[in-house]
């Protein structure tokens, strides 16, 4: 959301500056901060039971290719999205909602009973009595490094200066934002956006802190060889809500990674573990998540895909940032020279181009002008 941010200031306006750190090298021995985008796969859709969210996805989604072209650096991959949960009809309106959102924008997908699921992808096996909205086009999975890499160099190619540390404080002084970096540098500036991920509930950072609650999620990844992933090339990126919400899970389809092997990763920890302090955040980063929630994935994953024979498992850490209102939270804080564009739901990757646009606007004309959204994206901060 911030590096989106940064491309949209560059190209409006001069003397834009982004503060952030590259990803670690080692991040076991990392003492820095850390964020959630040291990934290669992340889904992407418009397809989701909340307007607001499917809205933002959807504007971000249009602008990819421009983004890919500004910056010369591709991360979007077209594979389609599937969403399944139980049938209309019975208690959950969650696949209803999906469908009548996606309608709401015109965009294209298709209703899948138990036989159209089977049918259509043979390599999942859901239970019986499932339904499916499947969004074949516009849907699919970024690569979140890439596409960060990809603002960067588009905000730069614009004009921006980037600057790689990170924040340590931002007050208000002398009729200007200061910020002031772990280099123990000070950078002074008109106006300031704090877009640090989990990372803004940290202490000292703001002169109030923003009321965001921040969970350790575990993600598992399951290596497959060259034939497993010719036999899933037609695998779309998986979204599964289960009956009364239980097994809950997203799974993204065949993706080669940095160490050249192709994996199969999957996501939805059963149970929530808060970190309520940033000291938690750094440590839990340096570790591989929980060993039974990647139990539990394994299990998942194996009853999904039944076909799967991975050659080998792993499991990493990363963290979800939840606002009292389920949005982003995009606003000033009681300083009209600070502002936070943060707190992502844990669905905000493939929408931050265009909640990064937001944050801009915030910035540039003070406010944000009524888009078609239900929501305000008001900020929340703690009380002292």
């Amino acid at each position: 959301m911030g590096a989106a941010a940064a491309r949209h200031l560059a190209r409006s306006t001069d003397g834009v500056a982004v503060i952030g750190p590259d990803e670690p090298t080692d991040r076991k021995t990392h003492s820095g901060v850390f964020a959630s985008h040291y990934d290669e796969g992340r889904i992407t859709r418009t397809i989701d039971p909340d307007r607001d969210w499917a809205l933002l996805a959807n504007r971000s989604i249009t602008r990819y290719a421009e983004i890919e072209r500004d910056s010369g650096i591709s991360f979007y991959t077209p594979a389609g999205c599937l969403v399944v949960g139980p049938a209309q009809g019975g208690a959950s309106s969650y696949v209803k909602r999906t469908a009548a959102a996606a309608a709401s924008l015109g965009v294209e997908t298709t209703l899948l009973d138990d036989g159209g699921l089977k049918s259509g992808f043979p390599f999942f096996a859901f239970p019986d009595g499932s339904q499916g909205v499947h969004e074949p086009t516009g849907a699919g999975h970024i690569s979140p490094r890439n596409l960060v890499r990809a603002q960067s160099v588009a905000a730069e190619r614009a004009g921006a200066s980037v600057i790689r540390d990170f924040a340590v404080t931002i007050r208000e002084e002398g009729g200007a934002a200061a910020v002031e970096t772990s280099g123990g540098r000070t950078y002074r500036a008109e106006k300031v956006l704090l877009a640090a991920g989990g990372f803004s509930i940290a202490e000292n950072l703001l002169p109030q802190p923003v009321d965001m609650t921040v969970y350790a999620r575990t993600i598992a990844f399951y290596e497959i060889d060259e034939a497993a992933a010719a036999a899933f090339v037609s695998m779309p990126s998986l979204i599964a809500h289960g009956a009364e919400g239980i097994d809950d899970f997203y799974m993204l389809p065949p993706i080669r990674y940095p160490d050249g092997k192709i994996y199969l990763k999957i996501g939805g920890d059963p149970d929530d573990l808060s970190l309520g302090h940033e000291p938690e955040l750094r440590a839990w980063f340096k570790t591989d998540g929980r060993e039974s929630v990647q139990a539990y994935l394994t299990r998942l994953i194996s009853r999904i895909v039944p076909d799967l024979k991975p050659l080998s498992t792993s499991s990493g850490s990363c963290v979800v940032s939840f606002t009292p209102s389920g949005y982003p939270m995009i606003g000033y804080t009681s300083s009209s020279r600070i502002a936070v564009l943060t707190g992502g739901c844990g669905t905000a990757a493939k929408s931050s181009d265009e909640i990064g646009r937001l944050g801009a606007e915030l910035l540039l004309e003070g406010q944000i002008s009524e888009q078609g959204y239900a929501t305000d994206f008001k900020p929340y901060f703690r009380q002292p």
